[in-house]
């Protein structure tokens, strides 16, 4: 099956959803709440499977491969690699990444795509919100068999800047996409925030601080979150003739690959 197909699949799904929306909740803001309400629904039972899945396949054989991963990425510590990677680290910090969507939000705003700062700010606090309770839900001790190369304290799944990051620099990277000109510009901004992102994965792990399944999960749950950032995007442009100011920012967005406007339908009123 190719790939256009698995696409149009998703997008059917999608728009079946918001027409499904569209005629039993009145108004622009009614519409949009109960999407979001839906979007978390989705992400509620997704995570509960996920927790129910692990604790099948069995946490002793999980832990037995983190643990050999860990201690493998340990033989390759020098001086100077401690550096780097602590440099590559610091930009899945919290300070990092707020600095970097304030940066992105004015410019966003400047060219007058507001809705798409909202969804930035919200995405990522969102974001954290959900990493906090992941966190707290599972409670999983930082690694003990591998010195830290520095101190932290909260506890280890999901890894908090795998999530941070994904979320960030993901959003980032599709809403400046978005804008893009030409496909090579849309390629090369996904694949710069793809490479950071691992980088920053690796380089939780290198330093011991988190398990390869912390960061993994921080992936899976930063995708998740994105994915949903993204539908709502797509709900804000469906449901954007509710409200003309939003009409008005929103259609001339979403060019796509080939060029061609790929707005939504207009939403029954």
């Amino acid at each position: 099956m190719s790939e256009r197909h698995h696409n149009t699949r998703r997008d059917d799904a999608l728009d079946a959803l918001l027409r499904l929306i569209a005629r039993h909740v009145s108004g622009f803001w009614g519409a949009l709440a109960a999407f979001a309400a839906v979007g978390i629904v989705i992400a509620a039972v997704l995570a509960i499977l996920f927790i129910a899945v692990v604790q099948i396949v069995g946490a002793d054989a999980l832990q037995r491969m983190d643990e050999s991963a860990l201690r493998a990425l340990a033989t390759y510590r020098s001086p100077g690699l401690d550096r780097i990677m602590l440099q590559i680290t610091s930009l899945g910090n919290g300070v990092v990444l707020i600095v970097l969507a304030l940066v992105a939000s004015v410019f966003l705003w400047l060219s007058h795509h507001r809705w798409s700062v909202y969804l930035l700010l919200v995405g990522m606090a969102g974001g954290k919100v959900l990493n906090s309770l992941l966190k707290a839900a599972f409670g999983r001790d930082r690694p003990n068999m591998v010195e830290w190369v520095y101190e932290v304290t909260s506890p280890s799944l999901p890894s908090g800047h795998a999530m941070g990051a994904f979320i960030t620099y993901g959003t980032i990277a599709f809403l400046v996409g978005r804008l893009g000109t030409t496909r090579a510009l849309r390629w090369a901004t996904w694949i710069i925030a793809g490479v950071i992102i691992l980088a920053i994965g690796l380089s939780r792990m290198y330093l011991g601080v988190h398990y390869p399944s912390d960061v993994l999960f921080g992936y899976l749950a930063g995708l998740a979150w994105l994915l949903f950032v993204i539908a709502t995007i797509r709900a804000l442009q469906f449901f954007a003739p509710r409200r003309p100011e939003t009409r008005e920012e929103e259609q001339h967005l979403d060019s796509g690959p080939s060029g061609h406007s790929s707005a939504p339908r207009r939403a029954v009123s």
